[in-house]
């Protein structure tokens, strides 16, 4: 559990730091956007009042998306301290809560996320917009379904699907 808390830890740290840089030390709410790397990565001002990619922005759905992340972070909290989990499940834990939390904070605080990185490539414009805690996000629950399943056995054996019991040697078969 610690680790799961560390890790959420550190990733709302730099989500809120990097939030914190770009939007107000580099000013891009005044710009609205700024090129890093030309073609490729801009910095763009674009604040989501929706989930993903915008949707259901034009609906007043601040409080729910913030309750609803709060119990999704909660839920995953309690299953990773009864279940534990591989190393791998509890720093995917982390990073999903630790990216839910920041994305609360700025809806608690501004009313909406606040987006900024925007990527594109090979001439095609991407329009849309993310931050560091929707890459955490997104890597938290990909990391939990393909980690989340194979907890520890007491004796250190993988869970399901991992190899059978270990014979000592000399052991005889039953």
């Amino acid at each position: 559990m610690r680790l799961t808390l560390w890790t959420g830890f550190w990733v709302f740290l730099a989500d809120q730091a990097t939030k914190y840089l770009v939007v107000h030390a580099l000013g891009l709410m005044e710009r609205l956007q700024i090129t890093v790397i030309p073609g490729i990565l801009d910095f763009r001002m674009a604040w989501n009042r929706g989930v993903n990619f915008g949707l259901f922005a034009n609906f007043d759905m601040r409080w729910v998306l913030v309750a609803l992340a709060l119990a999704i972070s909660a839920a995953v909290l309690v299953w990773i301290a009864r279940d534990g989990g591989r190393r791998m499940a509890r720093i995917s834990a982390g990073f999903l809560v630790g990216g839910a939390l920041g994305n609360v904070i700025d809806r608690v605080l501004y009313g909406a996320v606040a987006d900024f990185l925007n990527v594109s490539c090979c001439g095609i414009e991407n329009p849309y917009a993310f931050n560091i805690a929707d890459i955490a996000i997104f890597l938290g629950a990909v990391g939990l379904v393909l980690f989340g399943g194979d907890k520890p056995q007491p004796d250190g054996r993988p869970g399901p699907g991992g190899p059978g019991p270990r014979r000592k040697r000399g052991a005889k078969s039953p």
